[in-house]
C-alpha cells in the first residue's frame, strides 16, 4: 500500500494521517492520533469500552495513540483535515513507555530543595502526563493537573491566582502554554521554558529564559529561545543552575573581599593621620600590598568551589543588587577590623622600637591579615566546618602570598627599596598573633548570626505549624 499523500500532525488537531493507494484501484485513509480527538471522527465505536482502555493505560505512564481508518473510491481535490479525517472505523490503542532519562528524577529532587518548582506541560492525556509526574515527583499529593480544555474555561486573571495549584498541564495548544508562562510571571516568577517544536516557540520567546534542544529541536525553536541544551538533557539545566549559583557566590565573594581590605588599607592611613601619627606606611609599601595580598586572593576567590548546600538554599531574588543582604555592612566592619589592627601593630612597633620597626610590623600585619581574612571570605558558616583545604588556589595563593612578604623583609636589597627593617623574634610574634586574630574574631561572629538565624527560622516553624493546626 504505497503511501500518496499525507497531512502532517499538529498540536492543534492532535492527528496525524496517511493516504494509500490499494491493488484495487480505492484509497486507504489511516489516521492516528490522541483517543479523545480520534474517537470523535469514527462510527460504530464502543465509546465508553475505549475510554476506560485508554485511561487504564494512561494510568500506567503509557503515551496511548489511538488508529482509525477507512477506504474511499475517489480522493477530494483538496486534502484536508475536514474532508478527510471523518467517518472513520476505529482500529484500536497502542500504548508506548518513554522511560525518563536517568536522573532526572534526582533533578527534579534538587530542584524541590533549590526553592524551583519543576511543571510539566505536555500534549498527552492528562492520565498519563499524572502518571509520569507522580513518578518523577512533579506531581504532589498537594498538586493538581489541568487539561487544555479547562483552561479554555478558565480566564487568566483566575489562572494568575491559581496558577501555583498546579504541576502538570495536559493536552494543551501552543496559546495555553503562553498562558501559563505569563501567569506564572504575574506572581513573581522567574520562568524557564524547555521546548523543541515549532509550536513551542511563542512560549519559548515569553519565558524569562527561553531552553531550546539542541537535538531534536526546530530551527524556529532554538531562534525564539534564549539558550540551546546540547544533549536535551533536563539534568544538564539543574548542573547549570548549581553553576551558576556558584559564579553569583564568587562574585560576591571577591567584591566582598577587595573592598573589604581596600577599606582596612584607608582606615590605616587615615586613622593615623587623625590621631596624629607618622604614616603608617608608605606609598611603595601600599602599592606592593595591594598588588600581592589582594589580588592573588581575589582570584583564587573566584575559583571557590561550590558549597554543599548551595542547591538547599532558596533563589536569590533577582530584584536585589549585589550588595544585598547586609553585604554592605559586613564590608565596613570587616575593613574597620582589618585598619585597627594594622595600627596596633604600627602603635607598638613605633613606641618601643621606632618608626621604621612599627612600618615594617604594619606592612606584613596588613598583608597578612587580608591573606588570613581571604579564608573568612569563603562561607558565612564556620571555615572548620566548610573546610580548608578544598580550595587549592586559595591555599597556593595564601602560601605565596606568605613568602614573597616575608622575602621583602628578610633580603636586604628588597628592604631597602620597601623601607623596611628586619625583626626579632618578640616582633614576629607580635605580627603573628595580630595577623591571626581575624579568624577568631569572625567565627565567633559567624557563630552567633548562625544562632540567629536558626532561632529566627524556629520561631518560622513554630509559627507556621501553629497556623496549619488553626486551618486543620
Amino acid at each position: 500500500m504505497p503511501r500518496i499523500n499525507e497531512i502532517p500532525f499538529d498540536s492543534n488537531r492532535k492527528m496525524m494521517t496517511t493516504i494509500h493507494k490499494l491493488n484495487n484501484g480505492k484509497y486507504r485513509i489511516i489516521t492516528k492520533g490522541a483517543p479523545d480527538i480520534l474517537l470523535n471522527k469514527c462510527l460504530n465505536v464502543d465509546r465508553k469500552k475505549v475510554e476506560i482502555e485508554n485511561e487504564q493505560m494512561a494510568r500506567k505512564a503509557l503515551r496511548v495513540i489511538a488508529v482509525a481508518y477507512k477506504d474511499i473510491e475517489n480522493l477530494p481535490t483538496k486534502i484536508e483535515s475536514i474532508n478527510i479525517e471523518n467517518n472513520l472505523n476505529f482500529v484500536g490503542l497502542i500504548g508506548m513507555f518513554d522511560p525518563p532519562r536517568e536522573g532526572v528524577k534526582e533533578a527534579v529532587e534538587t530542584c524541590k530543595k533549590a526553592g524551583i518548582k519543576t511543571v510539566m506541560i505536555t500534549g498527552d492525556h492528562i492520565e498519563t502526563a499524572k502518571a509520569i509526574a507522580e513518578k518523577l515527583g512533579i506531581l504532589s499529593k498537594n498538586d493538581k493537573a489541568i487539561t487544555g480544555q479547562e483552561l479554555n474555561k478558565m480566564p487568566q486573571e483566575q489562572l494568575e491566582k491559581t496558577i501555583k495549584e498546579y504541576a502538570v498541564f495536559a493536552r494543551v495548544t501552543p496559546e495555553h502554554k503562553v498562558r501559563i508562562v505569563k501567569a506564572w510571571q504575574k506572581t513573581g516568577a522567574v520562568v524557564a521554558m524547555t521546548g523543541d517544536g515549532v509550536n513551542d516557540s511563542p512560549a519559548l520567546k515569553n519565558a524569562d529564559i527561553g531552553i531550546a534542544m539542541g537535538k531534536g529541536g526546530t530551527d524556529v525553536a532554538k531562534n525564539a529561545s534564549d539558550m540551546i541544551l546540547t544533549d536535551d538533557n533536563f539534568v544538564t539545566i539543574v548542573d547549570a543552575v548549581k553553576q551558576g549559583r556558584n559564579i553569583y557566590d564568587n562574585i560576591r565573594k571577591a567584591i566582598h573581599f577587595l573592598i573589604s581590605t581596600n577599606i582596612g588599607e584607608i582606615v590605616t592611613i587615615f586613622m593615623g593621620l587623625i590621631l596624629g601619627m607618622k604614616s603608617p606606611l608608605l606609598a611603595i609599601q601600599l602599592l606592593w600590598i595591594n598588588l600581592v595580598t589582594d589580588s592573588l586572593p581575589a582570584i583564587a576567590i573566584g575559583l571557590e568551589p561550590p558549597e554543599k548546600d548551595i542547591m538547599e538554599r532558596k533563589p536569590v531574588d533577582s530584584k536585589k543588587g549585589i550588595f544585598a543582604d547586609g553585604l554592605w555592612s559586613k564590608i565596613i566592619v570587616e575593613g574597620i577590623m582589618l585598619g585597627m589592627m594594622t595600627l596596633i601593630a604600627f602603635s607598638i612597633g613605633n613606641k618601643y622600637w621606632g618608626v621604621e620597626v612599627g612600618r615594617t610590623m604594619a606592612f606584613l600585619s596588613l598583608g597578612i591579615l587580608e591573606l588570613v581574612h581571604s579564608f573568612n571570605i569563603k562561607s558565612e558558616k564556620s571555615i572548620f566546618k566548610v573546610g580548608l583545604i578544598e580550595n587549592k588556589y586559595l591555599i597556593g595563593s595564601f602560601i605565596l602570598g606568605i613568602i614573597v612578604q616575608t622575602i621583602v623583609v628578610i633580603i636586604p636589597v628588597l628592604a631597602d627599596i620597601f623601607k623596611l627593617v628586619p625583626l626579632n623574634k618578640i616582633q614576629w610574634f607580635i605580627t603573628i598573633i595580630i595577623s591571626i586574630l581575624p579568624i577568631p574574631i569572625m567565627e565567633l561572629q559567624k557563630f552567633f548570626n548562625n544562632r540567629e538565624k536558626n532561632e529566627f527560622g524556629n520561631k518560622i516553624i513554630t509559627k507556621h505549624r501553629k497556623n496549619e493546626q488553626v486551618r486543620i
